[in-house]
């Protein structure tokens, strides 16, 4: 009888629970439809040809964003450029050639320790690295290195994931028939894999892409009325410039920057979804 009641009230607890993480989880999505109606009504009529051709201007009715998508474009390019090979590689050498001992255990705990530190951080070593030690100055390459130290983390770790799930069956047959480990890792391990790591890479481009406060710290320009020609020209991307319309006293500046979030969500978006594609894609060749 009293493991009956027993059962019953967990059973009431577990319900109980559920209620409640259903409940918050209908909180937010009501908040966030809420947000983006908000943001619809306000940036929509400003979506218009003039605002993707033009430049920042004080007249809110002449205010584009040209000069921050190409310097969003341009930023993550390099970014994804520098992180993507070093990530990969790192994973490599610890999933493949490191030995099994404590500091290699003490460098991939650390590895995902980064991965979880604030954005605001790896802005202040940018700051003091790449813009002023080394001299950079606040321009598009110093953008780039900071942001690919963010991104960095998080590609080792969703390449190592990637890694650890190529059959070992697969590697021994490559090694019977005389391939070297090398050539294993290049023509067996790297190919079956390739979907989680292109996955990680893709999605911590993304958050690279939306974020403001490293850029901030080292100094991105919120005003530019010009695109950089080469590495070392000042640059702004949407998230900087999305930043700067909002805090503009006018109340008009309101839905320039609610358009300039649209056009956000819509790179994100898409990004995701070349995510998702790429994935599927290369998932169907090694079914086949």
């Amino acid at each position: 009888m009293d493991e009956r009641k027993l059962l019953k009230k967990r059973k009431r607890k577990d319900k109980a629970f559920h209620i409640l993480i259903f409940l918050c989880t209908i909180f937010g999505v009501v908040v966030l439809a809420l947000l983006l109606i908000d943001i619809l009504k306000k940036g929509i009529p400003m979506l218009k040809l003039s605002f993707f051709t033009n430049y920042p201007s004080r007249v809110p009715e002449r205010s584009g964003i040209y000069p921050a998508v190409v310097g969003s474009l341009l930023m993550i390019l390099l970014t994804c450029l520098i992180a993507f090979p070093i990530g990969v590689g790192t994973a490599i050498y610890l999933e493949e050639y490191a030995k099994d001992n404590k500091f290699t255990e003490f460098i991939k705990v650390n590895i995902a320790n980064l991965a979880g530190v604030p954005s605001i951080i790896y802005g202040m070593l940018g700051l003091a690295a790449f813009v002023r030690f080394m001299g950079l100055g606040r321009s598009l390459i110093s953008g780039s290195l900071t942001m690919a130290l963010l991104i960095l983390p998080i590609i080792i770790i969703s390449s190592q994931e990637a890694l650890k799930t190529v059959p070992r069956s697969l590697k021994e047959a490559s090694y019977a028939l005389g391939i070297t480990k090398w050539q294993t890792i290049v023509q067996v391990s790297l190919p079956f894999a390739l979907p989680g790591i292109l996955t990680g890479t893709i999605l911590s481009a993304s958050r690279a892409l939306g974020e403001a406060a490293p850029l901030i710290v080292i100094g991105a320009v919120t005003y530019i009325s010009f695109t950089p020609k080469s590495l070392t020209d000042p640059f702004t991307t949407l998230p900087i410039q999305i930043f700067n319309w909002s805090k503009m006293p006018k109340r008009e500046f309101q839905n320039v920057a609610a358009a300039g979030i649209i056009v956000l969500l819509i790179i994100l978006l898409a990004i995701n979804s070349i995510a998702i594609i790429l994935r599927n894609k290369y998932q169907i060749k090694m079914k086949d």
